[in-house]
């Protein structure tokens, strides 16, 4: 009997267990299914069309890795990229014109300006449920919002300015990239106290990514984000808002004088590209302001110059720090797609979208472009994985904030002017609204 009843309880484990793995498998299979689940085409897959895209870029190599990874699913569609010459002008009669592309790029800057007004108008709300495309992958605050609530452009790319760091220089010295302006300055002192002439260098001239223009416009953006009526009144050029600049001139006067960059050198880096790049690449610069757009040439010129090919070194790009809370992730939008709503193709247009807009296929774009991706996850690329860790708090939009271009370009002017020694601080603010546009 003892017999029995233990054989009966061998048997219930065994059971059991076969019960057991069997259910783990099952959840293992199940889980496999959904992690693979990915993009599904809604068309007819053996449909056939021809999808043109249109933008500024001379190539667009990661976009047509994007084209051949959708023909997967519809081999019979022909999808083609066409660089059109002064896109910004131009862009608006092309969509008027009888070879009208079916998606084009966009700009968050074109929303609200008359010259730019059909950009907007030729392009179909893609917050549309209906058309399925996974708005949620992308940073909210990046993504534009327009009076009525429509959509007419979603993100690809996202840019920030910030600074490119040798981090091979920092480890070979046993100092850490600074998080706060103090040490921001400790560690120029220092490398200069180490031999290294010029910790930190940027381009100078007076353009959009100039040296001033990248470390002061994140700080500026942080001191006007939650004053609505300050906003207002540097975007109508209203001359008293110049005093809403001045404890920005104020950083980029102290910024100067805490010796953190060396002028002449420099004014030697000829533009914002191709010369920061191999410049930083020379291997003796510990820390070089640039923006986003920059940041992603690097990887196609690093065989361009003998200096990195003889030593290579590691590098990532990483927030300024101009204040002592920290440094400010200013999120903004790099290149944007609309969709033609006047396509003849309109549906398999859509469906491409569908099929792009998700993490995987924006960040592997993201990825061989070069860019930074607009989706939520910046852990993926090493080189902009810093910009993941800053705090909500201190992760700001132009496009939330309200500042337009026009107010920007003031602010621009004003800290060329100080930091340069040209005006003073009380002289800027007094020109607000009047430096030419």
């Amino acid at each position: 009997m003892k017999t029995m009843n233990n054989l009966k309880k061998m048997t219930g484990f065994f059971l059991s267990l076969v019960m057991l793995l069997s259910m783990s498998a099952c959840n293992a299979e199940n889980q496999e299914v959904n992690e693979e689940e990915g993009f599904k085409p809604a068309l007819d897959t053996s449909s056939e069309c021809s999808i043109r895209v249109a933008g500024g870029y001379d190539n667009f190599e990661a976009l047509e890795v994007e084209f051949d990874r959708f023909n997967e699913y519809y081999p019979n569609v022909e999808l083609e990229y066409t660089k059109v010459d002064d896109y910004a002008n131009m862009i608006g009669t092309v969509l008027g014109g009888n070879d009208a592309p079916d998606i084009y790029v966009n700009y968050s800057w074109m929303y609200g300006r008359d010259q730019y007004k059909a950009s907007i108008d030729y392009a179909e709300n893609l917050a549309d449920p209906a058309l399925g495309l996974d708005l949620d992958c992308i940073r909210s605050n990046i993504i534009l919002n327009t009076d009525d609530g429509s959509l007419p452009m979603v993100p690809v790319f996202s840019n920030t300015y910030g600074m490119l760091v040798n981090q091979s220089i920092f480890e070979k010295e046993g100092l850490s990239v600074p998080s706060t302006y103090d040490e921001l300055v400790e560690v120029c002192n220092a490398f200069r106290e180490k031999g290294y002439e010029n910790p930190l260098m940027g381009f100078s001239k007076a353009e959009t990514t100039s040296v001033f223009t990248l470390t002061t416009y994140p700080y500026f953006c942080s001191t006007v984000a939650d004053d609505g009526e300050a906003v207002e009144k540097l975007n109508s050029l209203d001359a008293s808002a110049g005093e809403y600049i001045r404890p920005s001139l104020e950083k980029i006067t102290q910024f100067m004088n805490d010796n953190c960059v060396n002028l002449d050198a420099c004014d030697e880096i000829e533009d914002n590209y191709d010369a920061v790049i191999l410049r930083f690449f020379e291997g003796d610069i510990p820390m070089m302001t640039c923006s986003g757009d920059t940041v992603s040439g690097t990887k196609k010129r690093e065989g361009r110059s003998d200096a990195f090919i003889a030593e290579p070194f590691t590098y990532a790009f990483v927030p300024v720090p101009m204040s002592n809370e920290g440094a400010v992730f200013l999120d903004m939008s790099n290149l944007q797609f609309s969709v033609n709503k006047n396509s003849s193709n309109l549906d398999m247009s859509n469906e491409f979208m569908r099929f792009l807009i998700t993490s995987q296929e924006l960040n592997e774009m993201a990825q061989n472009k070069g860019l930074m991706s607009p989706t939520k996850d910046l852990s993926f690329n090493s080189t902009y994985a810093a910009f993941g860790d800053v705090p909500a708090s201190r992760i700001l939009s132009p496009e939330e904030i309200g500042l337009t271009e026009d107010a920007v370009k003031q602010l621009r002017m004003a800290v060329y002017s100080v930091g340069r020694g040209e005006m003073t601080v009380d002289e800027a603010v007094a020109a607000y609204g009047s430096f030419e546009q």
